[in-house]
């Protein structure tokens, strides 16, 4: 397991190195090739990482061995792969096929992780997807402490209730052992006195008796029925954030790069899809039933994704008539100085570089 460490360490130096090279030196030929081979390792060793982490992530530990149902397939591994796979599908089709057609090739990935990333919102019970379907949304309850903490349940960290707290749910967890092991030995004395073909008949029992249900996943009519328009204007809005990245693939792909629609259509499905979002968690005026209480880990995810709107300056065509020139303007502001001048054109230079690759900045 180190050297899938160590190689994952290494990843971002090679992400870094091969833009920092496509910054500096631009379209030369011997570093086109240097820089495919660059992404071609990172593309592997992202694999290797994501398969890695998969594995630690998924593994059960010995106190909460079979307490939590795991995927029947592992989507957020596949989100992580399609994403490495990406950036290696883009330089290579941009090498062999050119700037306008690697869009078909991209627009075929992005394809792709919308149909796994609908598959997973399904197979979630339509819950909120976290880092586009890469994490598990395992948040069973809504916030429970903040919301306890407000109907008067507990107090406030740091004070006399969080001892009590914490006492009280330690003697809950050696009552729990010391019935499950008083459990554990009135079963062994009782198949120990019980005699051979009565157990064997038990066994049958058991054999034929259908299994226990099994929680129910959220469907689309259960999620309509319960939570109303609300319901509805939440998938809409979660199937919005899904394929916009899509959206805004196929709209490059006919009117080009430089092109103003598809950098303001795909604004206005994230506007939209956040607008939605805030209007049915925040809204005060639903009934009880029909609100949407958002876990901890949910809400983090809302920030995130209020942060990646950030990235649209960084596109074109805002980046190439307004972004380009002030980040030149300040460059040569600095230019004088000496160190931070050197590190501010090396960091401009970067910047331009990722700029230049699609899956650097798409946010998807």
């Amino acid at each position: 397991m180190m050297w899938i460490m160590n190689l994952a360490n290494s990843r971002l130096d090679l992400s870094l190195l091969a833009t920092w090279g496509r910054g500096l030196y631009g379209g030369s030929d011997w570093l086109a090739f240097e820089e495919e081979v660059f992404d071609k390792v990172t593309t592997v060793l992202g694999i290797i990482t994501a398969i890695n982490e998969h594995i630690i992530d998924t593994a059960p530990s010995p106190m909460h061995r079979g307490s939590a149902e795991p995927y029947s397939f592992p989507y957020p591994l596949c989100i992580s792969a399609l994403k490495d796979l990406e950036t290696l599908i883009e330089v290579v089709a941009q090498h062999y096929y050119g700037d306008d057609k690697k869009w078909n090739f991209i627009a075929i990935t992005e394809a792709s992780k919308v149909l796994v990333r609908l598959a997973l919102f399904r197979n979630s019970g339509y819950k909120m997807l976290l880092h586009g379907g890469e994490t598990p949304n395992i948040d069973k309850q809504p916030d429970a402490y903040s919301s306890q903490h407000e109907n008067g349940g507990f107090t406030k960290p740091g004070g006399h209730g969080e001892s009590d707290y914490l006492m009280n749910n330690h003697a809950q967890n050696l009552e729990g052992r010391a019935l499950s092991a008083l459990n554990r030995f009135g079963e062994n004395a009782r198949m120990v006195s019980e005699p051979v073909w009565l157990r064997r008949v038990q066994q049958q029992h058991a054999i034929m008796e259908p299994p226990r249900s099994v929680v129910q996943r959220p469907t689309i009519s259960t999620i309509l029925s319960e939570k109303g328009l609300h319901g509805a204007l939440f998938l809409a809005g979660e199937m919005l954030f899904i394929a916009r990245p899509l959206i805004y693939v196929l709209f490059i792909r006919k009117y080009g790069i430089r092109s103003w629609i598809p950098w303001l259509l795909s604004l206005t499905v994230d506007f939209v899809g956040m607008g939605i979002l805030s209007k049915v968690t925040e809204s005060s005026s639903l009934r009880k039933e029909q609100q949407f209480h958002l876990s901890i880990s949910e809400k983090n995810e809302v920030k995130r994704r209020k942060l990646l709107l950030a990235l649209y300056l960084m596109r074109d065509p805002f980046f190439s008539t307004y972004t380009r020139q002030k980040l030149e303007s300040t460059r040569n502001v600095l230019e004088p100085v000496p160190i931070i001048g050197f590190l501010s054109e090396k960091i401009v230079d970067l910047i331009t570089g990722a700029q230049t690759r699609y899956t650097y900045m798409s946010g998807s």
